[in-house]
């Protein structure tokens, strides 16, 4: 089974990704967690370049930097894992491109990035995709204490549309679950147990 989960920054992907893998593991299941981008020695030099703030990174170049280190993860990782019938789930994916870097950065025609995405994701397709929803104001308060990366310096009006871009995906994509983030971590872990229990 695969499982990507979405969400803008502060949305308690990691925290949601923790609970499901430790679920998952004591109902007897292999499970692999792999964040995008990053998961493997080459993503995880990408992931670096990417989110350096002395970098002054163009939008297509992040966007194919992006799909570059999505494209080794999956053909060294993720692949292999679904071939072998494990469960793999991965904090974040093309979609977080399609609204990063499509609604967010406007760097290419979102069908010419969707055609890239195939191309980088090597055609995996998530069985379901959470998507934590949570408001901008509320997703600044909780990453205000922590030192911003290049990405999420980008500003409000970026994140905005970013949003938007999700919001969009979620309505058109049957595998798209949203979740509801502004509970606690254990009332976010429930919704998404709820679902996982339909599935499996």
């Amino acid at each position: 089974m695969f499982i990507t989960f979405e969400g803008i920054d502060g949305s308690g992907k990691s925290t949601q990704i923790q609970l499901l893998r430790e679920w998952l593991s004591e109902l007897g299941h292999s499970v692999h967690v792999f964040r995008d981008p990053g998961g493997t020695a080459l993503s995880e030099e990408i992931r670096n370049l990417l989110l350096n703030s002395d970098y002054d990174v163009h939008p297509v170049t992040e966007l194919l930097l992006f799909s570059a280190a999505r494209a080794q993860l999956i053909s060294e990782k993720v692949k292999p894992l679904l071939d072998q019938d494990k469960v793999v789930i991965l904090d974040r994916f093309y979609d977080s491109t399609i609204a990063y870097q499509g609604y967010g950065r406007s760097s290419l025609p979102l069908d010419e990035i969707r055609e890239l995405n195939k191309i980088a994701s090597h055609n995996c397709i998530p069985d379901i995709t959470f998507y934590l929803k949570l408001s901008l104001s509320e997703a600044q308060n909780r990453t205000a204490p922590h030192p911003k990366d290049r990405m999420e310096q980008a500003g409000r009006e970026f994140y905005q549309k970013v949003i938007k871009g999700f919001n969009t995906l979620a309505k058109k994509k049957e595998r798209f679950i949203a979740i509801d983030a502004s509970g606690s971590a254990d009332y976010t872990h429930r919704l998404i147990r709820e679902k996982m229990q339909q599935l499996l």
